[in-house]
């Protein structure tokens, strides 16, 4: 294939990475901050195999596929990341590593991040996560039989505590009889077709003794052969969805029997010969939220996916911006579109904000690392509000890269016209975000101390991070009074009703809340660098993001005392200010994204190039 020329699509020839020099230096600050952005002393360890993964050849864009071929392509990928673990097991029962995993492969493919998930966190999670003692796991571990995870029912979502699927306990020989009873009740959306070998599930079904309901537990289920499906499981492939095409399924059971040893179990929940249920917990909705813990771990999956989406995107688009020429003010003129305001000002945001997403994404996984039965609640909730607002965040930057590199942006060899539709599904994936974020919503009402600091000295400026964060703080304690008292002045002997009537005040405090949080990890890392440069570089970004998420709120905070009029008019110029002396460190903190040569090169307006075209040239 021939390289269609720069005057045909009408950009530049230029092919310098980065928008700097061929052969210029990076900048100082480059280093210290994909230190701090990628765990310091854990760098190598924690991020360093996977990145050295989506370098080769094999993790490239491949053109031309249909999506049976992209599906299956995935699953070969799968294999080959299960070649660079030495214990999956192990692996799967590591947090860190396995968020990291996702933050890398999710801008090279959506649907590998999507199997990757499935078949370490929720698959082999949940093994490691229950009574394995002396079962076999090879086949899995090996990926000789791929792992997938059926809990989600046609007619319950977010409501799985509703579902229908059984696993009958017979008495007689000591097994279940897996069941699928009405139509609703077909797992919906597993990726349980042939496509990649043998599978085996994990299926959620509700374990009923005797006739007795006793709670939604986890049964290993295996699925299909070297020959296909097994007997009794059937699965019908569903059409495609948005993003990278994966073998999604409606699945069902017709009496499927299984063995004792089929049920995981753990302390909450164990099955005596005798058909007796023993547990530390206390009620079956308890024993479902722990039989599918790692629905928590897929939140972090998933926002760590989203992530590394809009990191990847930023360095695309940051670099486009050095390289993609237009006309200057002078007569034959030429000069980068990063040059203009409105054109660095969309991505300087991005910038502050995916810096944002990331170290409050590794305060989320460090917290779910370390948790305890005492404060489970507490960072089970920091886990969903993390990813509502990452993966959220994650769509308006792609969709802003999307638009700054203008038409060849719209080329999937250029690395970001297919991330939106990817993330899109981590917005509904492990808990649609606005459900799980209401859900945090009603606890936070009353259940969480929104505390914000004492009030500012007169002379506090918008320089002030202190200041800044502080404002954040407010907003959420403002919004927290105004959900607390739509609630009790909310219709009496009308639940609904009442929530309705808060809901919008509630989401809006979680809202300002995940900012806060983001706020604060962000700050914490500006203290880290001991280069001034670097240290000046990153506060700078931090005014910048704190700067864009006040803006909106400055009435509130005029109303309430919490800002002087003088503090409003200066914002723009406060921001301006900011913009313009980050604006010739936009390469320098895309960079620190640390995407390898490798993977760069191939997209050609990373390099500075254009799409090649199918045919050559006439």
């Amino acid at each position: 294939m021939t390289v269609m020329t720069s005057e045909a699509l009408g950009t530049s020839r230029t092919e310098t990475p980065s928008g700097t020099e061929a052969g210029a230096q990076a900048h100082p600050a480059t280093g210290d901050l994909a230190g701090l952005l990628f765990e310091g002393a854990r760098r190598e360890r924690t991020h360093g195999v996977w990145r050295t993964a989506i370098s080769g050849r094999a993790f490239a864009y491949r053109p031309g596929l249909s999506a049976a071929e992209r599906t299956a392509l995935s699953y070969d990928r799968l294999r080959l990341l299960n070649d660079t673990l030495d214990d999956p097991l192990r692996f799967a029962a590591d947090p860190h590593r396995l968020a990291a995993l996702h933050e890398w492969i999710g801008p090279v493919d959506g649907g590998l991040t999507t199997l990757a998930s499935i078949h370490y966190n929720l698959f082999l999670g949940s093994l490691v996560d229950h009574d394995h003692g002396d079962r076999d796991l090879s086949a899995f571990s090996s990926l000789r039989n791929t792992g997938t995870f059926l809990c989600t029912e046609l007619e319950h979502g977010n409501d799985v505590a509703a579902m229908e699927t059984v696993a009958v306990f017979d008495r007689t020989n000591g097994g279940f009889h897996l069941h699928t009873p009405t139509p609703g009740a077909q797992k919906f959306m597993p990726n349980t077709t042939l496509t990649g070998g043998p599978k085996t599930a994990v299926v959620a079904a509700r374990l009923l003794v005797d006739g007795e309901d006793r709670g939604v537990f986890l049964f290993l289920t295996p699925l299909s052969d070297e020959t296909g499906h097994l007997p009794g499981v059937t699965v019908r492939r569903l059409p495609e969805r948005t993003g990278t095409p994966v073998d999604h399924a409606l699945t069902s059971f017709d009496h499927v029997w299984l063995p004792r040893e089929a049920l995981l179990e753990a302390d909450h929940g164990r099955l005596a010969p005798d058909g007796t249920l023993t547990s530390n917990l206390g009620n079956k909705r308890k024993r479902l939220l722990r039989s599918i813990n790692r629905v928590t771990m897929g939140k972090l999956c998933m926002s760590a996916g989203t992530l590394g989406m809009a990191r990847a995107a930023l360095a695309i688009a940051v670099r486009h911006a050095h390289s993609r020429l237009i006309a200057g003010p002078r007569a034959g003129e030429r000069i980068p579109v990063a040059a203009h305001r409105s054109h660095h000002s969309r991505l300087l945001d991005g910038l502050a904000t995916a810096y944002a997403m990331t170290f409050l994404h590794r305060t989320a996984v460090d917290r779910f690392a370390a948790h305890t039965e005492e404060d489970r609640e507490e960072v089970e909730r920091l886990a969903a509000i993390a990813k509502g607002w990452i993966t959220w965040q994650a769509r308006t930057i792609t969709l802003e890269c999307r638009e700054r590199c203008g038409a060849q942006g719209l080329f999937p060899a250029n690395g970001i016209s297919e991330l939106p539709g990817n993330i899109e599904g981590g917005i509904t994936a492990e808990g649609d975000n606005l459900v799980i974020w209401l859900k945090a919503a009603s606890e936070m009402i009353f259940g969480h101390d929104a505390r914000p600091p004492q009030a500012p000295p007169a002379d506090a400026d918008l320089t002030d991070l202190v200041f800044l964060r502080g404002l954040l703080a407010r907003i959420e304690a403002i919004w927290q009074q105004r959900a607390r008292a739509a609630l009790r002045e909310g219709p009496s002997g009308d639940p609904v009703g009442r929530w309705n009537a808060t809901s919008e005040a509630a989401l809006e405090m979680v809202s300002a809340h995940a900012r806060l949080q983001a706020a604060n990890a962000f700050a914490t890392a500006c203290e880290r660098p001991t280069d001034p440069r670097t240290r000046r570089l990153l506060r700078n970004l931090c005014r910048l993001f704190l700067l864009r998420h006040l803006r909106p709120h400055t009435g509130d905070l005029l109303a309430e005392g919490h800002l002087s009029p003088d503090h409003v008019r200066a914002l723009p110029k406060a921001r301006d200010a900011l913009i313009t002396e980050l604006a010739p460190q936009m390469t320098t903190l895309a960079d620190a994204f640390d995407f390898p040569p490798e993977m760069l090169s191939r997209i050609p307006i990373a390099r500075g190039g254009t799409v090649e075209p199918l045919q050559p040239s006439e």
